[in-house]
């Protein structure tokens, strides 16, 4: 319990005492006389009665059972010992029960409930044997008001409490399973791009090893053709090191769970092969290819624009079946960037972007891995994807 519920409780506790006071200053005969001629206690014991009233108060929220019982033992003074209860002493009494219900744990909240109802009864039937069906009648109704209503009043907070408390844990629990399943699709897309870069590495550097083997067992190269070699292991050595940054980049596990068969990395030359099964499924693509037939992309970049549109095929396949479905692929003048654009018609009923996410995060990723940035989103009635890929300047000509 914090320093500010002690506050709190003990405000509260003075609040009780100054409107106990009031009420016995102002309207002393309003009070409850347990018996014909009650005990006359005089002002200081009224006083301390309703002092060691307000002292259960104060522990409503620490221990609400000893709180209650407090209440609860000044209450049985009054109505066996003396005969008279301050109204000061009812509305403390009424408030403690109502924290030990609300407050208390959920067996101590059914138990003081069980044993107000027991005692309810058990009041009602005494005076129905002493006094008749009336005086049982107006017990029940003085018993009820004085029981009852702190009791139902507190299980009906706390049954709310408890709802809102249980929806509040449903939707934590539902944000981390969401998080967990966006961070292993995030591993799963970085780890299987990190295989692909390294299958292009494993080329690139085998290539190198065997010009140079070539190089090497030629006695007296001619040097025409040792500089057509040197350039090309030079370019190799270059690119494998730019894949190799990128991919070391990517690389935050050891790969274990690896469960996709290691193929050669796919890239735009294979594009067709993802339309034509694009096609398959009733999507009718068109294709705007605006690149300059002679140049040859980094395979980073490469992989990158792959996916992407593959990735992007497939959720219009699944969220609009039977679309006509517009691919541009576009590289700047200066070479410097590599534009891919998916668009076509939202479809009525379907919700823009359904599912768990998990395809388009996958695309960020590839994206922001070389460099890129990838936009999607509802542009009138239509999905449009678009995405960038730098291409560095230094990219030559496909050989």
């Amino acid at each position: 319990m914090t320093g500010r519920q002690w506050r709190d409780d003990a405000l509260r506790a003075v609040g009780f005492l100054a409107v106990g006071l009031l009420l016995w200053l102002v309207v002393p005969e309003v009070s409850a006389d347990w018996w014909p001629n009650p005990i006359d206690i005089g002002s200081a014991g009224t006083v301390l009665v309703l002092v060691v009233a307000c002292v259960g108060v104060a522990l409503r929220s620490a221990h609400p059972l000893v709180g209650l019982s407090v209440t609860t033992g000044v209450l049985v003074v009054g109505i066996l010992g003396i005969g008279n209860s301050p109204l000061g002493v009812m509305l403390c009494f009424a408030d403690a029960l109502y924290s030990a219900v609300l407050l208390g744990s959920r067996r101590a909240a059914w138990t003081v409930s069980g044993l107000a109802a027991a005692i309810a009864t058990l009041t009602a039937l005494l005076s129905l044997v002493s006094g008749g069906g009336r005086a049982a009648l107006l017990s029940l109704l003085n018993v009820g008001m004085l029981l009852a209503v702190p009791v139902f009043w507190a299980l009906e907070v706390r049954r709310h409490s408890e709802t809102a408390e249980a929806e509040r844990a449903r939707a934590e629990q539902a944000n981390r399973l969401a998080a967990m399943s966006r961070a292993a699709a995030v591993a799963t897309e970085r780890a299987r791009m990190a295989r692909d870069l390294h299958d292009v590495i494993a080329g690139q550097l085998s290539a190198i090893a065997i010009q140079s083997e070539a190089v090497l067992s030629i006695p007296d190269p001619d040097p025409a053709t040792l500089r057509k070699v040197l350039t090309s292991v030079r370019r190799d050595s270059v690119a494998s090191l730019a894949e190799m940054r990128t991919m070391i980049g990517l690389l935050r596990a050891d790969g274990s769970g690896d469960a996709d068969p290691r193929t050669a990395p796919a890239g735009l030359d294979r594009i067709d092969e993802l339309l034509a099964t694009a096609r398959s499924t009733g999507l009718d693509v068109t294709v705007t290819d605006r690149r300059p037939g002679d140049i040859a992309l980094p395979a980073a970049t490469d992989l990158a624009a792959y996916r992407i549109v593959q990735e992007a095929l497939t959720n219009v396949a699944k969220h609009a079946p039977g679309s006509a479905v517009a691919l541009t692929l576009t590289l700047t003048q200066d070479d410097s960037g590599l534009t891919v654009e998916v668009i076509n018609p939202l479809v009525a009923g379907a919700a823009p972007g359904g599912g768990t996410g998990t395809g388009l995060l996958g695309l960020h990723e590839r994206a922001t891995a070389v460099g890129g940035s990838v936009t999607a989103g509802a542009d009138g009635d239509r999905w449009r994807l678009h995405a960038v890929l730098p291409v560095p300047a230094t990219v030559g000509s496909a050989s």
